[in-house]
């Protein structure tokens, strides 16, 4: 009896060695884990910045800068302004006539609802 009795502590204690053992090797693979996502999330970052970094160099090569864009819009406009202003003042004349011919020459007709 006390053989068996020996053998169930001993039992006993290598199941306890044994789930130690287990526990530690879960807390390494969780760390290693842990280690892991950190390097992979560290490595994603990096290599997010070189692509973003990639792709404001090649907006800017190819597409230039919002600076550019206001600038040409600007001149744009201020070239479509002078044509307008221009095209005011030699037109201004003709209008201002135009309008006195049409306001002084009154031709009084009948409706077209009346003739019939």
């Amino acid at each position: 009896m006390a053989s068996q009795s020996q053998g169930i502590q001993h039992l006993l204690q290598a199941e306890k060695k044994a789930e130690t053992i287990v526990s530690e090797a879960r807390k390494r693979k969780t760390q290693k884990l842990k280690r892991a996502k950190e390097e992979a999330q560290a490595e994603i970052k990096s290599y997010r910045e070189e692509r973003e970094k990639q792709f404001m160099d090649y907006q800017r090569e190819h597409m230039g800068s919002k600076d550019d864009f206001q600038a040409k819009i600007e001149e744009q406009t201020s070239v479509r302004l002078d044509q307008i202003s221009d095209s005011v003042t030699k037109n201004q004349d003709k209008v201002i006539e135009r309008l006195l011919s049409l306001v002084y020459d009154i031709k009084p007709e009948l409706h077209q609802n009346l003739r019939t």
